[in-house]
């Protein structure tokens, strides 16, 4: 899988066994339900047209990534209005945008301390949504 900076045409190379953990937690449907002061139920209903979450999340004994991604990753995250592609192995395309209001990357190194060598090895959560 990949995700491709839509500004200039950088590509981060990521895992393909990154897990997709909110793929079916999320429906265009959308709908509000009130009462009116008659009593009568009001019924309000549409389809959403973006913010699909997308949270690619390492399992606790792969999809490992460099302390070099890591950082690639921050940078790619700094600016708010970055759009980017993000395509999967199996040739699905996203085009998304970090989630910064949900805290758009959670890292920590493998082993729990140190993680400083660019080669180290890192887990990591990315929280995106299609835009």
């Amino acid at each position: 899988m990949h995700l491709k900076n839509l500004t200039d045409g950088q590509i981060l190379l990521l895992p393909d066994d990154l897990l997709w953990t909110d793929e079916h937690h999320w429906t265009p449907a959308v709908a509000t339900v009130s009462y009116l002061l008659t009593g009568a139920l009001l019924v309000e209903s549409a389809t959403r047209l973006a913010g699909r979450p997308i949270t690619l999340q390492a399992p606790e004994d792969m999809a490992w990534v460099t302390r070099t991604l890591v950082d690639q990753l921050f940078s790619f995250a700094a600016e708010p209005d970055r759009t980017l592609e993000l395509k999967f192995a199996d040739g699905r395309t996203f085009v998304v945008m970090f989630r910064h209001q949900d805290q758009p990357l959670d890292c920590a190194p493998v082993l729990g301390f140190g993680g400083w060598e660019p080669t180290s090895r890192w887990r990591v959560v990315i929280r995106l949504m299609v835009v």
